[in-house]
């Protein structure tokens, strides 16, 4: 008689040492981050072959979608929180309840944004100071982009779900195939192919959208059928009010915080405009960089949010703090010696992407270099926000960005950039300076210990 294969139990991360939980998680997240930031950087590469205008069209016009996609996607991280503590309370019940009251609101949200994105597209990238050699392909993008937004939140909400019970891998799998997709759709829809017509830079999210739709259709089918941890049914997908109100109370901070970062993002780029075109695409390279050497510590955030959830759900503040100092060391050195390589490789990265302006390569490149050994330092904020978040004291986090990017780094780029000699390399300054200063307020509030009194307090109130 053949033996029973004992059924794999999943990894309990309430338990057990936090080094192997926190990168039993971080990794996937991590790869799932950088293979969603390859979509931009695969856009930028075929777009750079139509020129730095094309570039240029495209980054100005992202930091507009980034703040849009944030006022809906703050609320995906309280389905995280509130699903991780529930979780770790091992309340079943509760976490399928929550998911399926996440997805129904969220669905409701995506529509309403979609709409107005496609809208208001021509006013945004006028406000935002398109000029006129890129404005057509801007508002293009932008509105083709809008379609897609139904499609990212319902991903984005599978991804927040998973990863408030610990599953992980899974989204991270479905990232792969799409981005595998992606590279093949991009330059067939920005350039055409036989019957296919090249629909230039708004072909690049025409690419997008279809891999979104893709994704988020697989996301919803695993979640209907409930054999991956969560089952959400239509019967549960009603309004509740008492339970959006706590969703709103998590959620509106984080979407708060998060679009605060993108109308830092779109105020810098108003600032960036007034350099020129090729000001705005050394710029766009510099972010789009940036944005992929920052998915580390956001992957770290995003573990350490969905540990210490689970922790505060099991009533164990000590491990969750040990959890927040071990996620801190580790986006701090592991950040900074990535930092230091990208500084030695800044300009072959650059031409990379730009490989026929010189202009755009030197510009470009001082740009990685300024930044790159202050990303240590943007990793330790980072993760801090990971554990306020996980305590659901999101307004911690709120307060933070709000003080790096309109206290601090807007300021300092416009003073530098127009009132001394830098010139638009002042802009470039800013970054590491908001940085330093942002890490050092968030470290010491960390160390204050309010969020663990808060936590104590509130604790079997929020479950």
């Amino acid at each position: 008689m053949k033996k029973l294969r004992k059924k794999k139990q999943p990894i309990k991360y309430t338990e057990g040492k936090i080094f192997s939980s926190l990168a039993n998680l971080a990794w996937p997240i991590i790869l799932a981050n950088i293979l969603q930031t390859a979509y931009q950087l695969i856009d930028t590469f075929w777009l750079g072959r139509l020129g730095a205008n094309a570039v240029a069209a495209v980054s100005i016009s992202f930091p507009i979608l980034f703040l849009i996609l944030s006022l809906g996607a703050g609320l995906t991280l309280a389905g995280t929180v509130i699903v991780s503590q529930y979780k770790g309370a091992e309340n079943q019940d509760q976490v399928n309840y929550s998911s399926s009251q996440t997805v129904f609101v969220i669905f409701f949200i995506s529509v309403l944004l979609a709409i107005v994105g496609y809208f208001s597209s021509t006013p945004l990238m006028k406000l935002i100071g398109a000029g006129p050699e890129i404005l057509s392909d801007s508002v293009s993008y932008f509105q083709v982009s809008s379609f897609g937004f139904i499609f990212l939140f319902m991903f984005y909400v599978f991804q927040s779900l998973m990863r408030g019970i610990g599953n992980v891998l899974l989204p991270m799998y479905i990232v792969l195939a799409t981005v595998f997709l992606n590279l093949i759709l991009d330059p067939l829809f920005i350039f055409g192919l036989g019957p296919i017509p090249g629909f230039g830079v708004a072909g690049a999210a025409v690419a997008s959208v279809i891999t979104q739709g893709l994704s988020a259709l697989t996301g919803l089918i695993i979640l209907f059928r409930g054999n991956k941890g969560i089952k959400i049914n239509f019967s549960r997908m009603k309004f509740d009010f008492p339970w959006t109100r706590k969703m709103f109370n998590i959620g509106i901070p984080s979407s708060m915080e998060m679009s605060t970062r993108a109308a830092g993002m779109t105020v810098m780029v108003m600032l960036v405009t007034s350099f020129g075109s090729e000001v705005v695409a050394a710029y766009g390279i510099g972010s789009r960089i940036l944005s992929l050497i920052v998915v580390p510590a956001l992957g770290f955030a995003m573990a350490t949010t969905t540990l210490v959830g689970q922790n505060i759900g099991a009533g164990k503040i000590k491990r969750a703090e040990r959890i927040g100092n071990l996620s801190t060391k580790i986006a701090f050195f592991g950040l900074t010696a990535v930092g230091l390589l990208l500084f030695a490789f800044a300009e072959p990265i650059t031409a990379f992407f730009v490989p026929n302006d010189p202009s755009v390569i030197r510009d470009g490149s001082l740009f990685i270099k300024i930044m790159a050994p202050s990303f240590g330092v943007l990793g330790v904020q980072q993760v801090l926000n990971g554990v306020f978040n996980g305590a659901g004291f999101t307004k911690a986090s709120l307060l933070i960005s709000v003080f790096a990017l309109w206290i601090i780094r807007f300021p300092t780029a416009f003073v530098l950039s127009n009132n001394t000699d830098l010139s638009f390399e002042g802009i470039w300054w800013a970054f590491p300076i908001s940085n330093l200063i942002a890490a050092i307020v968030a470290f010491a509030y960390y160390k204050m210990g309010y969020w663990k009194l808060r936590t104590i307090r509130y604790r079997h109130r929020q479950l």
